[in-house]
């Protein structure tokens, strides 16, 4: 117990007065002197001493910024800087009171203005537990991860990322494309006409960035970009978002940045009149809301709902989005990890010209011992200029040091060698799949009835627990305005489904999921203060929609525990957060002390062994872990066939005569039990079984030597680039014939005058042989002295202004081929007769041409004497549309022309690459 002196604290009480004026006046140095007075007298409560601390640390961070001016200077050599002597006041602040919000936020203040915002971000969320609904620390803790995330992504390097102006992008359009500025003046005229929004985005630009007429101001910026976006233009809300997250022009406000993300991704991806023009701003949207859910910025942190944004923005054109989502399936965070994906992923963006892309995809290659392409992509990325790659001048080093190695085994390890590098990654993300993108689907609660009348006790709780979670949503959307007892009854219903099996809380809508959380919040407001069940409830509906923030989560079950110790939900909780956070100690830890309330609670037990597992201390132990869980756990529960195959991991690493037969047997036992799973949980989730199998195919290929396989040349069929560029070409086709059946639509064909000019050789002699993948995809490029061999899979519908053809080289890879140069009068000829599906041909120095508006690359013909058809013999007879096999017998019984050599080929080519596009019927 303290001993206080009513009149020092008195004299303490009239000096934080004096000082708080003082600093409201400006006079930060007085105010520093007053509070230092306040700070030293006798006999004061502690919690008032950490306020007079508090305060000072905020009266030294003023001064510092006067101090600093206008030149925003972060880098001081001075010890004594202001910064770090307010850090050391609100240090003691916080340690003077700890369960003192303000205490926290102010520590994570101070950690901002000295740019550690990990830091800073640890202490928001620790003032955020304290003050779940407090304003004032949701918005520090945003700034902090937006700002935390746009350095780790090192948004500074990146050149896409810079503004430009007006005329600077003029020049860009003009070197790359050859264009002039008036051609591309007159492009946007006719957009304009089109839309006339436009006109404000291209007004908003010119302010942002400035232009030769115009000086920057952030403010008529944004205006501009807020009438844009008044008329429903995408390209004004992400734009005027944009400015909003980062208070250029206009106040910053993250929650109003996200809603500006939200209706511009809500729009159409691309113009209704104009099929493959992109709509400008979704796909910018989508990836903003991806980085926002990747990071925290005002929605809980959630990979598998970023992943979901970056697949989308992708698919829309974004190309950063698609480097994202590769990162993600690299190191399966939010998705199941798939290292294949990830590389088709990487490879599709690198080749769209993404930067970034091309270096990761380097790295992983020279992970998989795909060196010689790991060399051919780092230099792209340089060339790209990349600047991480660049100074990475021990990249060619390192990857030639791992050849040698490589070298060193026989070609039958590099399966091998593959296998290894997959399951170490596997290894370390197995405790992420909670977050994958998928399983998101809503339980069907007839089905789960139906199994539970069958005697299925996990059916049993699922029904319970969809049971209480459909009142609450009932009571929750039924109801423009609650009363405080229907706010009670939800918070009741929805604490019973969490507690209960908290998997079956899927909302309609992520709108309908924040306007809950409001709800908790308001209602927390009221009972947080006193002992209730309402505020037990309450805190259990809380922890449950925000544990895509374990960090905050685990701070806030901390009080819960305190208040609630027979809650065993809070200690199931708080065990799953430490154990998503990699922090097995205090997964065990908390396993334990909630154990010692039910020794027979599931999935306690299962965190338990978890927890044992990962520590690695005592795999005999973990073993008996998994065994207890299964004693009590129903045979259907979610989590058997997980244990069986956790223990078949433990089995191999207690490395003695019996494991590989002991692990073999569990995985046995897991696949096993995987036939009592619920529908629901089928396809099982492979996160932990995964790398068990990879394990013990490993084993087996030492044992048994690994014989190369054969490329199986289908699975090339499912490979996202190829569907991509068949797909697109189909569309474009599409339009073309729906313009020649309606004589109502007019199609303009038009096309950019090729950068560079084409020359041909007289023969193949002396030339040699190329491939796509040897161009590189994001440069204009002529290859004199080559010839690329390859083979017509895609038919002409048109030939103005060129032939377009879709053609397939020796690695089975596919580009668009544009010719020109013919005689006009024999287009017709020429795409029924000479150019067909089947027709082998050389291109003679072939030009790698980058679109002008997709910034795509295509083959570009100019010279059309450089086509050297291949001899008669070479033709594939009745080609499979799907897969190019010869001699397709199945007929398309609607267009009558495609051609299938199985059901499963014209199956794939209607559903992967949409042959209804090009499907008319004759």
């Amino acid at each position: 117990n303290q001993i206080v002196n009513e009149n020092t604290v008195k004299e303490a009480s009239r000096l934080n007065s004096l000082a708080t004026q003082a600093h409201k006046d400006g006079k930060f140095s007085e105010g520093i002197t007053l509070f230092t007075k306040a700070t030293v007298l006798p006999g004061v409560a502690d919690h008032d001493r950490a306020i007079f601390f508090s305060n000072m640390a905020s009266c030294r961070l003023a001064l510092y910024e006067k101090q600093a001016g206008s030149t925003g200077r972060v880098e001081i050599d001075d010890p004594m800087d202001q910064r770090y002597r307010a850090l050391q006041d609100a240090k003691k602040a916080r340690n003077l009171w700890s369960t003192w919000w303000k205490g926290h936020l102010r520590v994570g203040k101070v950690y901002t203005a000295l740019n550690e915002h990990e830091k800073a971000i640890n202490s928001f969320e620790r003032a955020l537990a304290l003050a779940p609904t407090n304003d004032d620390v949701k918005k520090a803790l945003d700034e902090s991860h937006h700002i935390l995330g746009r350095q780790q992504r090192q948004e500074h390097l990146d050149p896409e990322s810079k503004p430009k102006s007006i005329l600077e992008q003029l020049n860009d359009k003009q070197q790359k494309f050859s264009l002039n500025s008036e051609a591309v003046r007159k492009t946007y005229k006719l957009f304009r006409e089109k839309n006339p929004s436009l006109a404000d985005v291209e007004k908003g630009y010119k302010y942002e960035h400035g232009d030769n007429d115009v000086k920057q101001n952030y403010e008529e910026a944004a205006r501009y970009f807020a009438k844009a976006a008044r008329q429903g233009n995408a390209e004004g809300m992400y734009n005027l978002a944009r400015l909003s997250e980062r208070g250029l022009g206009v106040r910053k406000d993250h929650n109003i940045a996200q809603n500006l993300y939200e209706q511009a991704a809500a729009e159409p991806p691309y113009h209704s009149e104009l099929y493959n023009i992109r709509n400008n701003g979704v796909a910018e949207a989508e990836h903003a809301l991806g980085l926002r859910y990747a990071e925290g910025v005002v929605v809980n942190k959630n990979l598998g709902i970023a992943a979901r944004w970056y697949q989308s923005a992708f698919e829309h054109g974004n190309v950063q989005s698609g480097n994202n989502l590769a990162l993600l399936y690299e190191n399966g965070s939010g998705v199941i990890l798939d290292l294949d994906k990830a590389e088709q992923i990487f490879e599709q963006a690198a080749k769209q010209g993404d930067s970034n892309a091309m270096y990761n995809l380097a790295t992983l290659l020279t992970r998989r011992a795909k060196f010689p392409m790991a060399n051919i992509w780092y230099d792209r990325a340089c060339k790209a200029g990349h600047i991480v790659a660049q100074a990475d001048r021990g990249f060619k080093d390192d990857v030639q040091a791992k050849h040698n190695i490589i070298r060193s085994f026989s070609p039958d390890t590099l399966p091998m060698m593959d296998k290894l590098f997959e399951l170490f990654s596997s290894l370390k993300t197995t405790t992420s799949a909670s977050t994958a993108m998928d399983g998101s689907d809503f339980y069907d609660y007839r089905m789960l009835l139906e199994h539970a009348n069958c005697g299925s006790k996990t059916a049993r709780t699922m029904c319970d627990a969809l049971k209480h979670f459909l009142e609450a949503l009932y009571t929750f959307t039924q109801n423009d305005t609650l009363t405080k007892d229907e706010e009670n009854l939800i918070m009741h219903n929805l604490s019973q489904c969490h507690r209960i099996e908290h998997i079956v809380a899927q909302y309609p809508s992520i709108e309908i999921r924040n306007k809950l959380k409001d709800l908790v919040d308001r209602v927390l407001r009221r009972c947080n203060t006193t002992l209730s069940q309402l505020d037990e409830d309450t805190r259990t509906c809380y922890a449950g929609l925000n544990m895509d923030s374990p960090t905050l989560i685990i701070n806030f079950l901390s009080l819960c525990k305190q208040k609630y110790p027979k809650s065993i939900y809070f200690f199931e909780l708080s065990a799953s957060m430490n154990g998503f956070l990699r922090q097995y100690d205090a997964t065990l830890y908390e396993a334990n002390l909630g154990l010692e309330i039910d020794q027979n609670y599931c999935q306690l037990l299962y965190d338990k062994a978890g927890a044992l597992r990962f520590l690695e201390n005592d795999m005999d132990e973990a073993i008996e872990a998994y065994r207890a869980f299964l004693a009590v756990a129903p045979k259907d529960h979610r989590k058997v066939p997980d244990s069986y195959y956790a223990m078949a991991m433990c089995y191999l690493m207690s490395k003695n005569d019996q494991s590989l037969e002991n692990a073999t047997k569990m995985y046995q036992k897991g696949e096993e039990a995987e036939k009592l799973q619920l529908p629901c949980f089928l396809p099982y989730d492979p996160s932990i079984k995964t790398p068990i199998k990879l394990q013990l195919d490993l084993i087996s290929s030492i044992k048994i030597k690994i014989s190369t396989l054969d490329i199986d040349n289908k699975a090339r069929l499912k490979d996202p680039a190829r569907i991509e560029v068949i797909v697109e070409q189909r569309q474009w086709q599409n339009q073309l014939l729906k313009a020649k059946n309606k004589p109502g639509l007019i199609s303009i064909p038009f096309t950019y005058k090729a950068r560079v000019s084409q020359r041909t050789a007289k023969s193949l002699a002396g030339l040699k042989s190329i491939t796509f993948r040897d161009m590189d995809p994001v440069k204009d490029h002529v290859y004199e002295r080559y010839v690329l061999p390859v083979t017509i899979i895609g038919e002409a519908y048109s030939w103005a202004p060129s032939i377009q053809l879709m053609t397939e080289d020796e690695h089975l890879d596919c580009k668009k081929l544009c010719i020109y140069g013919f005689p006009k009068d024999q287009g017709e000829y020429l795409i029924k007769k000479v150019f067909r599906i089947g027709t082998k041909m050389n291109i003679i120095n072939p030009y790698l041409r980058i679109g002008a508006s997709d910034k795509k690359p295509v083959i570009r013909i100019d010279e059309f004497s450089s086509i050297e058809l291949q001899s008669e013999s070479e033709y594939v007879v009745n080609m499979c549309r799907c897969c190019g096999g010869a001699n397709a017998s199945y007929i398309c019984g609607n267009c009558k022309q495609a051609r299938y050599c199985t059901k499963e080929c014209q199956t794939t080519d209607w559903q992967l690459y949409k042959h209804k596009l090009i499907c008319i019927k004759e």
